[in-house]
């Protein structure tokens, strides 16, 4: 099939990928011009951001270790008092989702430069989305001063991710491509990067489950998820991840975990409405349908495949329903509310998709 008209904007972002790159963080800082840097993790991450402050010495303001899942707005709040009372000038966040999503908030309330230093594949780091959340309720935003300036990655700083983590982290990278291959706003060169991150990490993800300190396949893996992060921040997101933030926002379901378990039955709800979509996806695979090839995926590594395991109470299931057609959004298919909530009461009970 010729290739017909497309916009293609490239991303204004730096990326620093290898073996041992967090030696040069100090001269990203400095390449920015950060003087007074506030470093962010979660609270089970700092240990790492404390190794971090040390390495940028004075150039560290302070350490703020109380990012969280799902960026709540109140914990925002609180990291913005110590930037203003230690007159910060920039940001390192090191970790997963949780702790570029709090560097985000602050980019998009100062345009202070970030440089992230991401320790699983969850890809937010790649995008100008931040999703914030406000008395349960998970919302969407996107603006040029979310994308950070900096990404670096090291391959060394995941070799000690628990494999469970590896892989519903992965997975989560996996939808971004995914939803990027049937945008409304994709494009070629996009295609190329989703299919070839899917393909990165399908094959990555079992060999980290057999190994955990395989270095090709964590390799694989980081670089997949790169690139599913990049298509993300570069096209609109549809129903799974809209889904997923529903999921996450009012229920507070674990952020990967939930994209593991939804995956599957997302893509089978869109399957028919994005064919050419779905053939790369399970191109990318290796497999012959895209949401039985995801579903299997996980079966194979382990990761969950059902919302009741989650803690989702299955009087929630018509709640998720209600709210995912409450705000209309574009989809390849259109939104039906009774098929929605099929979908959802598939992943509750784990259902094998298009069963």
């Amino acid at each position: 099939m010729p290739t017909g008209a497309f916009v293609y904007q490239g991303s204004p972002q730096r990326v620093v990928f290898g073996v041992g790159t967090l030696a040069t963080v100090r001269n990203e800082v400095d390449r920015l011009g950060i003087r007074r840097a506030l470093v962010i993790s979660t609270a089970e991450q700092q240990n790492t951001a404390e190794v971090l402050a040390n390495t940028l010495g004075k150039t560290c303001a302070a350490v703020f270790a109380g990012a969280r899942m799902h960026t709540p707005t109140n914990v925002t709040d609180e990291a913005m008092a110590l930037v203003k009372d230690k007159r910060a000038d920039g940001t390192v966040a090191v970790g997963g989702g949780s702790a570029t999503g709090l560097g985000k908030a602050i980019a998009l309330r100062t345009d202070l430069p970030q440089i992230v230093v991401p320790t699983t594949y969850a890809g937010s780091e790649s995008t100008n989305l931040l999703g914030e959340t406000q008395d349960s309720r998970k919302t969407t935003k996107r603006d040029p001063k979310i994308l950070p300036e900096v990404v670096i990655y090291d391959v060394d700083l995941t070799l000690t991710l628990p494999v469970k983590l590896s892989v519903t982290s992965g997975m989560n990278a996996i939808a971004h491509a995914v939803e990027g291959l049937y945008a409304k706003d994709g494009n070629p060169i996009l295609s190329l990067m989703a299919e070839e991150g899917i393909r990165a990490l399908a094959r990555a993800l079992p060999e980290i489950v057999r190994d955990a300190a395989d270095g090709d396949a964590r390799t694989d893996a980081l670089y997949g998820a790169w690139l599913c992060g990049v298509v993300l921040g570069s096209t609109t997101a549809a129903l799974h991840h809209k889904l997923c933030h529903i999921l996450g926002g009012s229920f507070n379901l674990p952020h990967a975990e939930t994209h593991a378990v939804v995956l599957p039955h997302a893509v089978a709800y869109n399957e028919r409405s994005a064919p050419e979509a779905m053939a790369r996806v399970a191109r990318g695979l290796g497999a012959k349908s895209a949401a039985d090839g995801l579903f299997s995926l996980a079966e194979r590594t382990g990761a969950p495949t059902m919302l009741s395991e989650l803690g989702m109470p299955e009087t929630a299931i018509d709640r998720a329903a209600d709210l995912a057609v409450e705000q209309p959004f574009w989809n390849p298919r259109p939104l039906e509310h009774e098929a929605i909530r099929k979908l959802i009461d598939d992943a509750w009970r784990g259902r094998r998709p298009n069963r």
